[in-house]
């Protein structure tokens, strides 16, 4: 009755097509703790203020608060419950599809993503999502996608090595741990497109893609230069073994 009731009263907002439920909970790997999180779908246009009257306590953005792709929500509470809400363009994902399939995507920096986060996400969300009411698509993965994702997340994954290798030769322990762990995601983001299985976040994804045999290195990094060296040298080894293994050229 609680996710009946939630997708009632937002399915009556006035610009609201549709809504579906994401996370763990759409998963069914959620926790006794884990919060509810909801997709709103609106075409163009949603009025902020209509939601907020429903009167749930908690913080709502503005339209685009997270910028263009995840581009607004925040965590209220119903009933007791945590519920996130996430404002979603059926513009501007049907726009993002039909790059996708044609191969084109970009990757946008955002706030507490390592590698940033692919444009193609929003249909990722689409393909784990639950509908629950209304408007909610759903594709398969484009195949130009997963050759035109994989080569890019990879060609920019072995960048990041490069740039880690300039680090370790002076011995900078911070700068060379962080640059790993970012080509690490990279190399996962690679390898999970190759087999194309959606990604919508960075929690799991190395696991997911069988890369975070990288946490050992990490953990085994010390301050002089040539152990340095080394442990970006086996970083490089362990993910383009793993990226090949998938599928792509790895030179």
């Amino acid at each position: 009755m609680f996710l009946e009731s939630v997708t009632a009263a937002l399915s009556a907002v006035p610009g609201v097509r549709g809504v579906a439920l994401g996370g763990s909970q759409a998963r069914g790997v959620q926790r006794p703790d884990s919060d509810w999180d909801l997709a709103v779908y609106y075409r163009d246009a949603l009025d902020v203020e209509q939601i907020r009257a429903l009167g749930w306590p908690g913080e709502l953005t503005e339209l685009e608060g997270w910028g263009s792709l995840f581009n607004g929500g925040g965590k209220v509470t119903v009933d007791g419950r945590d519920v996130d809400i996430h404002y979603r363009d059926l513009s501007v994902i049907e726009r993002i599809h039909e790059d996708a399939e044609h191969g084109r995507f970009y990757i946008d920096g955002l706030l507490f993503h390592q590698a940033g986060i692919p444009s193609y996400i929003l249909l990722a969300e689409l393909g784990i999502n639950r509908p629950l009411w209304g408007e909610v698509p759903q594709w398969e993965y484009p195949e130009a996608l997963r050759e035109s994702a994989s080569a890019e997340w990879w060609a920019t994954a072995d960048m990041t090595l490069v740039y880690a290798d300039g680090h370790a030769r002076r011995g900078r322990v911070a700068q060379c741990a962080g640059l790993m762990s970012e080509a690490a995601c990279r190399a996962a983001h690679a390898i999970l497109a190759a087999r194309g299985e959606w990604v919508t976040n960075e929690k799991g994804l190395l696991a997911q893609a069988g890369v975070d045999g990288v946490d050992d290195l990490v953990l085994g990094l010390s301050a002089d230069p040539e152990s340095l060296v080394e442990t970006v040298c086996a970083t490089r080894e362990l993910l383009s073994a793993a990226v090949r293994e998938s599928g792509v050229a790895v030179e």
